[in-house]
């Protein structure tokens, strides 16, 4: 087999991997309209953590842990900025400010992020 080959079977497992992270993308959309609905914040810390505990446990290789990690953690970033959106937008018509939502995982430590209103230079 040739490189054009496994080029393939990479750009396969590439656009199945865009359709997980899509649908895990639209599971948290609602997970986070469901937070809204019942005035959770829309982070959960422990529960990031439980995630990425468990993602290392589970974790086979060949990557090591610390890129599952890094990878993981790009992506639940994302979903919780998309469930930040979503409750800022609602925080904005109501004029209210929702602090947990702005706290972020930042290696095992939490780390705040900056308000709806603030800008990033």
């Amino acid at each position: 087999m040739n490189i054009e080959y496994w080029r393939t079977e990479i750009d396969e497992l590439d656009r199945e991997l865009l359709r997980l992270v899509n649908r895990r993308a639209r599971l948290a959309m609602k997970v986070g309209a469901l937070k809204r609905a019942a005035g959770l914040p829309c982070c959960d810390p422990e529960r990031e953590r439980a995630v990425l505990r468990d993602l290392q446990n589970a974790n086979a290789g060949p990557l090591n842990g610390r890129a599952v990690n890094k990878i993981f953690r790009r992506i639940i970033r994302e979903s919780r900025d998309m469930e930040t959106k979503m409750l800022v937008g609602e925080e904005e018509r109501v004029g209210t400010d929702n602090a947990a939502s702005r706290v972020a995982i930042k290696g095992d430590a939490l780390a705040p992020l900056v308000g709806p209103h603030e800008v990033l230079l």
